[in-house]
C-alpha cells in the first residue's frame, strides 16, 4: 500500500472531566498532519448497534449542543443556551470565571413535552446588576437577579439581535414589522431601544425601520461611546415574489416568498449611523447599491466608517471608508481576481484607529494584512500554506486573535499574533478538532463551543493567560453514548487524476475494520466544506447518525474536501469557477479510484449521495460517469441553475454573454441526465422555496421520456432542510435511504 497522510483517531472516547486538560493521545502531534492511518481491527465489532430510531430520538444520544454564548461586560462570566438532559428545549446557565460547574438560571423546558422538538431560548445576553434579557418564542423576557422572569415588550414580534450598548444602559433589538394586511413575505426589521432599566411594559422606542416589511435593517452595532449606531439597512422592493404551491394536510397550500434568479433584481443594502438619542439618520453611499455588503463598523473614536463590500460576482473586492460628519468616500482598499468564488474577506478597525486590519486571499491564501492608510501597501501579518477563517482585534494589547487551520486543513484551532507581526502562538490545546470561540471582552478568556470526530460540541474555557489548557463547562452526550462502539476517523490526501491537485478526504471505516476485504463505499454527503475535523463531519444536516449506522452495516464513507471549498487557497477554489458539475465531480471520483487502489473499497458497490448542490453532483456524477457508482441518492436536487440563488453566480457567472444558455445547461443535471443509467433516488420536500420542486418535477418528465428509471420520495410540505424538519420525517427518509443503499450495494457485516 502507497505511503499517504492521515490524520489519527488521537482522541479518548471521552472528554476527561472538568478543570482538566483536554484528553490527549500518546500519538497526537502539535503540529502538521500525523503520519498515521486510522486504527484497523481494533476492536469486534463493526460500530453501533443502534437503530435509525435508536439514533435519532426527541432526548438525543449526542446531547444538546451548548449555543449562544455571551459574556458579562466585566468578562468574569459566560452565559451559554443548554439543556444537560439531551433534549431540544435550551435554558440559560452560566459559568463563573475560576469555578467549577455551572448554574442553570432559568426552569422554562420542565413543562416542554418529551416529544417536542422546540429549540427553547434562541439568545441572551447580560444586563445590569445580575439581569439577563432573552428571547423565547419571539418575544423579549426579562430574567432579575431573583430569578423571577417577566415578558416585556409584548407588542412586537420576531424579536432578535439583542445588543446592549457599551455604558450598560441601552438594550437594542430587533423586531418583525406589524402584519401587514397585503400579507407580504418578507419579516422585515425594525431597531428598538429600551432603557436597560425599565420595568414593566414601558414602550421601547423606535429608532431605524420602515413599515413597508420589505425595507429592514438587518445588522447593526453600537459605536464605542454609546452615542451612534452603525447598521445596514436592506431593501427587497425590487425583488419578485413567487407563489410556491404544494398539497399537505389534504389541502393546497401556498408558501409566498420573495425569490429572486440569476439576473433577477437582487436586495439593494446600505449603511446608516443614527444618534439613538435625537434619531438623526445619515446615509453612506456607495456607487452601487446592489453591490454585496460583507461587513462595516466604526472606527473606536466614532468619526470614521469602514464598508466591506463587492461586486455581485465577488471578482472585485472593495473597501470604503467614510467619514462620519460629512459622508465623503474614500476608496481605501482594492482588488480584482476575475476567477475569485468566495466572499471570505474580513475588516476590522486597527488598534488606535490607525488603519484596517484585511482578511483577504491575495497572496493566494487567507491571512491578515494591516493597512494604515488608502495610500499605503498593505502590510501582511501572517504567512503560510493555511488560512484563516475570522479574526478578533484585541486592541488593548496590540494583538490579533484568530481561528485558523495552520495544524492541518480540517481543524479549526485557536491563534494570536502581534500586530507587528512576528511568532503566532497557539493558544487552544494540543487536542485537534475544531474551536467557535467567544472572546471576553478584556481578551483575557475565551468560551469555545470545541469538538472533534469523536466528540459531540462542549462548552470549554480557556485562560489566555495560561493558553493551551481548558476548563470542560458541559457534559453533553446521554449515558449511552459512551456505551457504543463509534467508526474510526481518519483522514486520507490524494491527488486528482485529472490535474494532479492535491486532495484531502475524511473517511470513516468500520470499528473492525479488516484489511483483507473491500468494502462497498458510500461518498457523501456530498458539498463543498464537506471536510472537518468534528462530530459528524458536517453539520448542516443531521447525518452523524446515518453515517454511523452505514458504517456499523458494513460500509466505509467517504467526504472530500473539493474544488470551491475552503482552506486550502485561492488556487484550490479557482478550479471550480463555471465548474459546477464537472471539476467538482471529477474531484469526488479521485477519491472513489483512491480508495480502490488503496484496497479499501470494491469498485462495484460504491454509492453517491448529497442534498441541494451535492444533488447537483449526485446526478451529475451517475449522468457522466456512468458505472463508477452503483447507485445514487439525490435531495432537493438543484437541477436547474437557471433558477438558482444570484448569488450562486459567483461560480456560474451571469446569464448573459455569448456562451449562453449552453455554460448555464452544462452545468445543470436538467440538460445533462440523458447518460444516466445507474438506478436513482430523489428526495424532496413540496414546500422547498430554495430548490423548487417543480425542477424535481421537470427533471423526472425529462427521464420518463429518456426512458431512465429513477425512484420519487416526496415530503408533503417539507422544507429544502427536509432532513430537520421534524423527527418521524427525519426517521422514514433516513431509513428509505438505508433500504435503498442496502439493495444496490449489498453490505456484508
Amino acid at each position: 500500500m502507497t505511503t499517504h497522510r492521515l490524520l489519527v483517531r488521537a482522541f479518548a472516547a471521552f472528554l476527561l472531566c472538568l478543570g482538566l486538560q483536554f484528553p490527549g493521545h500518546a500519538e497526537a502531534q502539535s503540529a502538521g498532519a500525523p503520519n498515521h492511518a486510522p486504527a484497523r481491527g481494533t476492536a469486534t465489532v463493526p460500530g453501533t448497534s443502534l437503530s435509525i430510531d435508536e439514533l435519532y430520538q426527541y432526548r438525543s444520544l449526542v446531547g444538546t449542543t451548548p449555543e449562544g454564548s455571551s459574556w458579562s461586560p466585566d468578562g468574569r462570566r459566560v452565559l451559554f443556551l443548554w439543556n444537560d438532559e439531551g433534549y431540544s428545549f435550551r435554558d440559560i446557565w452560566v459559568h463563573e470565571v475560576g469555578r467549577s460547574g455551572r448554574t442553570r438560571l432559568t426552569m422554562l423546558g420542565r413543562d416542554a413535552r418529551p416529544e417536542s422538538e422546540q429549540r427553547g431560548i434562541a439568545e441572551a445576553m447580560f444586563l445590569d446588576r445580575g439581569r439577563i434579557a432573552f428571547v423565547l418564542d419571539g418575544k423579549l423576557h426579562i430574567r432579575e437577579a431573583d430569578g423571577t422572569v417577566a415578558q416585556v415588550e409584548t407588542d412586537k414580534r420576531a424579536i432578535r439581535r439583542l445588543a446592549v450598548s457599551p455604558d450598560g444602559r441601552t438594550l437594542t433589538f430587533l423586531s418583525g414589522n406589524p402584519v401587514d394586511p397585503r400579507n407580504r413575505v418578507t419579516l422585515g426589521g425594525i431597531l428598538w431601544a429600551r432603557d436597560v432599566g425599565t420595568r414593566g411594559d414601558a414602550a421601547a422606542r423606535r429608532i431605524v425601520g420602515d413599515d413597508d416589511p420589505k425595507v429592514y435593517v438587518s445588522g447593526y452595532h453600537w459605536s464605542d461611546d454609546s452615542r451612534a449606531i452603525v447598521f445596514e439597512q436592506s431593501d427587497d422592493r425590487a425583488m419578485p415574489e413567487r407563489d410556491i404551491y404544494y398539497y399537505a394536510h389534504g389541502e393546497l397550500q401556498n408558501n409566498r416568498v420573495i425569490r429572486a434568479f440569476p439576473g433577477d433584481e437582487t436586495t439593494r443594502a446600505r449603511i446608516g449611523v443614527v444618534d439613538p438619542a435625537s434619531l438623526r439618520t445619515r446615509f453612506f453611499e456607495r456607487p452601487d447599491d446592489k453591490h454585496h455588503i460583507w461587513g462595516f463598523g466604526l472606527s473606536h473614536d466614532g468619526r470614521r466608517l469602514f464598508v466591506n463590500s463587492s461586486d455581485m460576482e465577488v471578482k472585485e473586492h472593495t473597501v470604503y471608508v467614510f467619514d462620519v460628519a460629512t459622508g465623503a468616500r474614500e476608496t481605501f482598499y482594492q482588488e480584482r481576481d476575475p476567477r475569485h468564488i468566495r466572499p471570505d474577506w474580513q475588516v476590522a478597525w486597527a488598534p488606535g484607529d490607525r488603519g484596517l486590519i484585511i482578511l483577504t486571499d491575495r497572496d493566494g491564501y487567507l491571512h491578515l494584512y494591516h493597512q494604515e492608510t488608502a495610500q499605503s501597501a498593505p502590510r501582511q501579518i501572517t504567512h503560510g500554506e493555511w488560512e484563516i477563517e475570522f479574526f478578533e482585534v484585541d486592541a488593548r494589547n496590540n494583538r490579533l486573535y484568530f481561528v485558523a487551520n495552520e495544524s492541518y486543513l480540517p481543524e479549526r484551532q485557536l491563534y494570536r499574533v502581534a500586530l507587528a507581526g512576528g511568532t503566532i502562538e497557539r493558544v487552544s490545546p494540543e487536542t485537534p478538532g475544531t474551536h467557535a470561540p467567544i472572546w471576553s471582552p478584556d481578551f483575557r478568556h475565551v468560551a469555545s463551543s470545541f469538538t472533534n470526530d469523536t466528540t459531540p460540541p462542549e462548552l470549554f474555557l480557556i485562560d489566555l493567560d495560561r493558553p493551551r489548557r481548558a476548563t470542560q463547562v458541559t457534559r453533553s452526550p446521554q449515558p449511552d453514548f459512551y456505551r457504543q462502539t463509534w467508526a474510526n476517523i481518519g483522514y486520507v490526501e490524494f491527488p486528482s487524476h485529472v490535474d494532479g491537485t492535491r486532495l484531502i478526504g475524511r473517511l470513516s471505516l468500520p470499528a473492525n475494520y479488516d484489511p483483507s476485504r473491500r468494502y462497498p463505499l458510500i461518498v457523501g454527503s456530498i458539498y463543498s466544506d464537506a471536510v472537518r475535523n468534528q462530530w459528524g463531519g458536517r453539520r448542516a444536516h443531521p447525518t452523524w447518525g446515518l453515517d454511523q449506522y452505514f458504517v456499523a452495516q458494513g460500509y466505509i464513507v467517504l467526504n472530500v474536501n473539493i474544488r470551491g471549498s475552503w482552506g486550502q487557497g485561492r488556487a484550490h477554489t479557482h478550479g471550480q469557477l463555471n465548474s459546477y458539475g464537472e471539476t467538482d465531480i471529477n474531484d469526488l471520483e479521485s477519491g472513489v479510484r483512491y480508495l480502490v487502489a488503496e484496497g479499501y473499497v470494491d469498485p462495484a458497490r460504491v454509492g453517491i449521495w448529497g442534498s441541494s448542490y451535492g444533488g447537483l453532483m449526485t446526478i451529475m456524477s451517475l449522468a457522466k460517469k456512468p458505472g463508477v457508482y452503483a447507485a445514487g441518492i439525490a435531495g432537493a436536487p438543484a437541477t436547474n441553475v437557471w433558477h438558482a440563488y444570484p448569488s450562486q453566480m459567483w461560480i456560474m457567472g451571469p446569464p448573459d454573454g455569448p456562451d449562453m444558455p449552453g455554460r448555464y445547461e452544462a452545468q445543470s443535471p436538467l440538460y445533462q441526465v440523458q447518460g444516466m443509467r445507474d438506478p436513482l433516488m430523489i428526495i424532496h420536500g413540496t414546500r422547498d422555496p430554495v430548490v423548487l420542486y417543480s425542477d424535481t418535477v421537470a427533471l423526472t418528465e425529462r427521464m420518463i421520456a429518456n426512458n431512465q428509471r429513477f425512484e420519487l420520495v416526496t415530503l408533503p410540505g417539507a422544507n429544502h432542510a427536509w432532513a430537520s424538519d421534524n423527527l418521524p420525517q427525519t426517521r422514514f427518509a433516513f431509513k428509505t435511504m438505508v433500504e435503498f443503499f442496502n439493495r444496490h450495494l449489498r453490505p456484508e457485516r
